[in-house]
Parts: structure tokens; sequence; C-alpha cells
């Protein structure tokens, strides 16, 4: 009893010396000093087992078109009772941002002390979008592609598709790289990213990709799909990461009806993710698709033979941008890097 009389003092002293020490300031250039590859992959892979033990859940989505520069507004936000991480990210999609010298996607994610409800800390968000969002194809792969693959396909060369294809790599020891863009000018930065890999890279048709690649990850804006199922051969992994919205759509409803789906959070795969368009078609029902976090936990034995065709629907939960903030927020303190201020 006094050694728990005794905790409790000590936990209200951690409690009060982090509202003295005020809010955290972790600006663009930290987190991209002190988030890698490496630490986004824990970050994101232990939020999604969080989330599949019901440790961690996700609120509501508000994603609205402010009727301004044609751009994409809104909130994604949760707690992870597991890692004790509250936040919300807010920011969104300025597709003229282009011509401006800046990112499309703008945000920043706050964090929030979840004893308390006191603000903790603010993040820059734009690079650890990127760097989430390829951890999370990367979960992905990691789990589900056949250990023996040997050609990565990447559909999409935009912004976002070099820390995708990046992840990947260090996933399985891949031997090429062939990718296709709707605009064939931008592939270059693929295959520079490739001749500093020390890896062979083809721009191919859509179809020679789906007949050559083990492994695709598209990455794109699409409203159309752009893989078709019948030039998928049996084994591959596909990681679907563009379509967060709804509308959008990257490949075929018919290779979800034929692949074992997979996904970041059912409610938002079957309502803005890539299997919307099979639901609504009335291909696939949400008991057929799996959380990949039952996989990471083990509970679901996840790819169970060489010609299955595994899919990874990555919609971008909110947990996963709070997981990589939390992450930027506690390194930046501990080294130091994060500027304090009071409110």
């Amino acid at each position: 009893m006094v050694a728990a009389c005794e905790q409790l003092k000590m936990d209200g002293a951690d409690s009060a010396n982090a509202s003295e020490q005020g809010v955290a300031i972790v600006s663009e250039a930290i987190c991209e000093e002190i988030i890698g590859r490496p630490e986004a992959f824990t970050a994101v892979e232990n939020v999604f087992a969080a989330m599949a033990r019901d440790n961690a859940y996700n609120f509501p989505v508000v994603r609205e078109a402010i009727g301004h520069a044609d751009a994409l507004y809104g909130f994604k936000s949760g707690f992870d009772r597991a890692g004790m991480v509250l936040g919300v990210k807010s920011g969104g999609y300025w597709p003229g941002n282009v011509d401006k010298n800046l990112t499309n996607h703008q945000s920043t994610v706050i964090l929030f002390d979840p004893d308390t409800g006191q603000l903790k800390a603010l993040v820059g968000g734009n690079y650890l979008t990127a760097v989430r969002t390829a951890a999370a194809s990367a979960v992905s792969i990691a789990h589900l592609a056949r250990k023996d693959a040997k050609v990565l396909g990447m559909v999409g060369a935009g912004h976002q598709s070099t820390f995708q294809l990046r992840a990947a790599v260090e996933q399985r020891d891949f031997e090429k790289v062939i990718a296709w863009n709707p605009h064939p000018e931008y592939l270059p930065r693929l295959a520079a990213v490739c001749e500093e890999l020390g890896l062979p890279f083809e721009a191919v048709d859509r179809e020679q990709l789906g007949a050559e690649a083990d492994v695709i990850i598209t990455i794109t804006s699409a409203f159309e799909p752009l893989l078709m199922k019948d030039w998928i051969k049996p084994g591959t992994h596909i990681a679907c990461m563009g379509t967060d919205t709804a509308g959008k759509q990257e490949v075929d409803p018919q290779l979800l009806a034929a692949a074992s789906v997979f996904t970041d959070e059912v409610a938002q795969s079957v309502s803005i993710g890539e299997a919307q368009h099979a639901i609504a078609s009335g291909l696939i029902s949400d008991s057929d698709i799996t959380s990949v976090g039952e996989v990471i936990n083990g509970t679901h034995p996840g790819r169970r033979n060489e010609q299955e065709i595994t899919l990874f629907d990555g919609t971008g939960v909110g947990l996963q941008d709070l997981a990589v903030a939390s992450a930027a927020a506690e390194l930046a303190q501990q080294k130091g890097l994060a500027k304090q201020i009071s409110l």
C-alpha cells in the first residue's frame, strides 16, 4: 500500500513536471532527422497490433472539400491505450501546392496527455505522413508477401512513391524494380532511387507489370482501376495505398474478390478504401476483410500458400500518424531537440 502511494506521488510529480515543461514543438526538419524507416515501421506495426487487440481505436474521420483552392481538409484522430497516445492529425490535400514548391499534402499532428487532456506536443506531419504510409505497405509486405519475391512493381511515381520504394526493398531480396505511371515523365525519380540502391529498373506497361511483379504497390490518386484481375499472376502481394476517399479507385474490384484481403481498419476499407467498390458491387462483404494486425498478433495465418493472391488495403488511419508523431516527440525531447513553449 505504501509502495502504491509512493508510485502515485511519483506519477503526480511526473505529470506536474510535464505540465511545467509546456508544449513540445517538433519541426518537420527535426522529424526527418530523428524518424527513419525502422522507427516508423515499428510504430506502425505496433499500432496495427494494438488495434487488432482492441487496445487502440480510431475516431470517425472528417474530410471535406472546402470550396477553395480545390483543397480537401479534415481530421483523423484516435486513442492508443496500449501506447498511451491521444491526439489528432489536422490537414489535407492542396493540389496547387506543387506550383508553389510546396508538398501537396499538408498536416500537423497535435498530441494530448491522456491522463489530463493537456496539450503535449505539436508535431510537423508532412514528412511523417509520407514515412508512415510507406511503413504501412512495408508491414504488409513483411507479413504477407512470399519470402522468395524477386520483382517489385510500382504503380505511381509521385512524391510518395520514393518513400514506398525505399521501405519496400528492405522487406525482401528484390532483384529488379518495374514501374508504370500515367505521366511517364515522373518515372526517372524512381529510376534514380533504384540506381542509388543498385537495383535494375525498367519502365513497363501495366499488363507486363502485373505479369512479372511478385509484389505490387499502387500509390496514385486514381478514380478508375489501373490494374485488372486477369493481369495479376498467382502468388502476388498487392499493397493498394492510394485510395483514401470515397470514389477513389486503383484496382479492378474483381481482383479483391479473387484475393485474400487485409487492411489497416475494416471500417475505413469498406467506406473510403479500395474495398469500397467491391463491397458496393456485392463481390465481397465486410467479413471477407481481415485486419493486418491479426496477422501481426498471430491470430490469423496471413498467406496460406504460394499461389494465393494477397491484397492490403492501406486506407491510412489516424493512429498511424499519432504513433509516429508520438515517437518523434519522445525522441526529440530525449535529444533536447524539441522547442518548449507555454500557452
